[in-house]
């Protein structure tokens, strides 16, 4: 779907947070010892960037904080925040949670599903959605506010269109099933060579689904390998994103996270 760019590109740059803390393990075997106390708020307010992603992360932070967490995203023009979080954990209903914070919090935009395609609890290579299409559908009619219809987002891994990559997954309906039921698909591809395939990750995501956005996600750190994402890579891509916001071809982009900025 062509997206015609308006205002300025970084009004149409992002943020993906979690808790503070919430990658110190991980980043720890990668060899950082220093935890990371950057809140989401603060990650936004170093990047200069005016839109968040809110994700929760094992069950954090807990609902009762949302109230919280989202009086300090008050000076942020968007923000989405999970009802599917890390790991593709969602606990039960958690639009319940989210829908009370959107009628408070008129910058509250949208709705989204991190690690959406998940692995069933048998194994294998075949993976599902976190909801099924069904279950996507039936969210709609929630997300129509007095004011405004919230957006839905979902996180996809490059590799589920790279059937080279030896840990490669099928999905048990077809990509469009559930893709065409989001307002916009993040793409993330793994922080090493895997990036200079960025391209052909694209133009492929885009004929797998019509009516979604795509967002290009930036990691700052790859999680995979242990080690900051390389200064040559991380400049490649942002070139292509910014040349490709230009175009049309994308949205908007993600950089992760406030855990691994300080």
């Amino acid at each position: 779907m062509q997206d015609t760019l308006t205002g300025t590109v970084r009004d149409r740059l992002w943020i993906f947070t979690v808790f503070a803390g919430a990658d110190d393990a991980n980043l720890a075997l990668g060899g950082v010892t220093t935890p990371s106390r950057m809140t989401p708020a603060e990650g936004a307010f170093c990047l200069g960037v005016p839109n968040l992603l809110m994700i929760r992360s094992g069950g954090r932070p807990p609902a009762e904080r949302f109230g919280q967490y989202a009086q300090a995203f008050r000076p942020l023009r968007r923000v989405v925040w999970s009802i599917v979080g890390s790991g593709g954990r969602h606990d039960g209903d958690e639009l319940s949670l989210v829908l009370p914070l959107a009628h408070e919090f008129e910058n509250i935009s949208g709705v989204f599903l991190d690690d959406f395609f998940v692995r069933p609890p048998q194994g294998g290579n075949v993976f599902t959605g976190a909801l099924s299409p069904a279950e996507l559908e039936a969210l709609r009619p929630r997300l129509k506010l007095p004011d405004r219809t919230l957006e839905m987002w979902v996180t996809f891994y490059s590799r589920v269109l790279d059937a080279t990559h030896p840990g490669h997954f099928t999905v048990d309906l077809a990509l469009s099933e559930y893709l065409d039921r989001f307002d916009v698909v993040t793409l993330w591809t793994r922080g090493d060579e895997r990036l200079k395939n960025l391209p052909e990750y694209v133009d492929r995501l885009a004929a797998a689904c019509t009516t979604p956005r795509i967002v290009l996600g930036c990691d700052f750190w790859d999680f995979v390998n242990r080690a900051p994402v390389p200064i040559e890579l991380m400049e490649y891509q942002c070139t292509l994103g910014l040349e490709w916001l230009r175009q049309g071809r994308i949205a908007g982009m993600i950089f992760l996270a406030n855990t691994s900025m300080d």
